[in-house]
């Protein structure tokens, strides 16, 4: 009879490995030491190899190569056991009850989660929505492990194999400043801009891939080795009038750009937009809740 892994055991690896200390992986399973130890013991008796190097307690704890692929795979399988809880709930009529953790990026976050939650809450009260704002990579990666049920991303990206739903677009936009706006001919061309003009942010945000896209940004001459942590920190950059930058029109709506003396004109590219859409695990239970929210993100669009 072949003996399985429980998921007990998987927990027990997966919080070690993240803490990197007995005592106080024990602590947030709300077992003893002994018994996480004992669990991650049966655990590598059962893999047949060793998980986790054994040295002196003073040594930082390092995991072994197939330590780190069992932690790997033990988190998908616990994501997965979470959705099985969560089918639980959906056959006592639950769709929209509970707690549900959502990912969002920070070019979308500032501009839709307060909308969002007081919809949510006037339409679903029972439905208690935990917000996490991240940037993709980090919001997919939690995704996968079961920390997050839901994300509200840009699109296209890499979602590697995940659900998702396109629920509205957003137009880009680019802003001058209005002393310089006189200087620029309307519709801009590219090759009417000085060399390092335009602004973007920091590759970890995926709005400046899609920007970039979208717009048909192809001279490399033209965008500013400078890269930005936020569009707030772009916006005082153009007010300034150093250049110029791409906005998206959620966050012009909700007053990004007020007060600053700035213009907005198109862009070049046939109606530059990115997609909005939400992305989930095909293995969740819970793909009637998120459809409901995103019809309820479609409307807030």
């Amino acid at each position: 009879m072949n003996k399985w892994p429980s998921l007990k055991q998987l927990h027990y690896l997966v919080t070690l490995h993240e803490t990197r200390h007995f005592s106080e992986a024990a602590e947030r399973c709300f077992v003893s030491q002994s018994t996480l130890s004992k669990g991650i013991q049966n655990l590598e008796e059962l893999i047949g190899c060793p998980l986790y190097e054994k040295k002196d307690k003073k040594s930082p704890l390092v995991f072994t190569h197939a330590g780190e692929m069992v932690v790997l795979q033990g988190r998908e399988l616990l994501a997965k056991g979470q959705d099985l809880v969560e089918l639980g709930r959906l056959c006592q009529g639950g769709e929209m009850q509970g707690q549900l953790k959502v990912g969002c990026i920070p070019t979308i976050a500032p501009f839709l989660l307060c909308d969002l939650v007081q919809e949510v809450n006037q339409r679903f009260p029972q439905l208690n929505m935990l917000l996490r704002e991240d940037t993709t990579t980090n919001l997919l990666a939690a995704l996968r492990q079961g920390e997050l049920d839901v994300l509200i991303l840009a699109l296209p990206v890499d979602i590697d194999g995940m659900e998702s739903r396109i629920v509205g677009s957003d137009p880009f936009r680019m802003i001058i400043s209005r002393n310089q706006a006189d200087s620029i001919k309307v519709p801009i061309r590219y090759a009417d801009l000085p060399d390092e003009s335009v602004f973007l942010l920091e590759r970890e945000h995926c709005l400046t891939e899609h920007a970039v896209s979208a717009c048909k940004l192809t001279d490399k001459e033209k965008i500013n080795p400078f890269s930005a942590t936020s569009l707030h920190t772009l916006v005082q950059m153009v007010a300034n009038g150093l250049g110029t930058t791409f906005i998206p029109q959620m966050a012009i709506d909700h007053g990004l750009i007020e007060n600053q003396n700035l213009v907005v004109v198109d862009p070049p590219g046939k109606q530059a937009h990115r997609h909005i859409g939400l992305v989930w695990r095909p293995s969740s239970s819970r793909v009637s809740t998120f459809n409901q929210l995103a019809d309820v993100v479609s409307g807030l669009l």
